[in-house]
């Protein structure tokens, strides 16, 4: 089995959908950072999408022991298409039913020109199965939803069940992946520590 540590990255304070632009990370907690890094196991592999805001919490994370892997795009955030660095009150006033929909039923629907909950957790489950059995231990530093839709993967639960959950900016998930025979099990989620 292999035991994956999900860590949000740093907040951005944006107050809008924010998918595939690369806004950086407001990394200034030092505090909350070294109680994060005191909780992760010090011998790892660590990955993160390759964003920024990803990228600079996996940089703060880094340490002696934790090998680091390449960025993986596969673990970014969904894409927001039209709906990228807007407001849900501005998407609901374009298209107030698909936006209501989106969340409310998510699976197949996309903003205008974005992606799909499916075709998100369908490439973050991709990466999660590459990283499968490389280490015993490790840390992936992404974004909500490629967190979700990793909690989903291992409980094999639906969209709406798992999007019921909050995952605050530097909290932890950690779940164990098993074979396809055996589902997945979550040992916490949006832990802050």
């Amino acid at each position: 089995m292999t035991r994956f540590w999900l860590v949000r990255h740093g907040p951005t304070h944006a107050r809008t959908m924010v998918g595939w632009s690369d806004l950086p990370a407001d990394l200034s907690d030092a505090p909350a950072l070294a109680r994060l890094n005191a909780a992760l196991p010090a011998e790892a592999l660590l990955i993160s999408s390759d964003l920024s805001r990803a990228v600079t919490t996996a940089d703060a994370l880094s340490q002696p022991g934790r090998r680091r892997l390449p960025h993986d795009r596969a673990l970014r955030e969904i894409h927001f298409g039209a709906w990228e660095l807007r407001s849900y009150a501005e998407c609901e006033a374009g298209d107030p039913l698909l936006a209501r929909r989106f969340w409310e039923e998510p699976g197949s629907l996309s903003a205008p020109g974005g992606e799909s909950w499916d075709l998100m957790a369908g490439r973050v489950s991709k990466a999660l199965a590459r990283l499968q059995g490389q280490h015993s231990e490790v840390i992936i530093v992404a974004h909500f939803g490629a967190i979700l839709a990793a909690v989903q993967h291992a409980l094999q639960i639906p969209a709406k069940e798992v999007l019921s959950h909050r995952i605050g900016n530097l909290s932890l998930t950690c779940l164990e992946l098993g074979d396809s025979a055996t589902p997945g099990r979550l040992h916490r989620i949006n832990h802050s520590p």
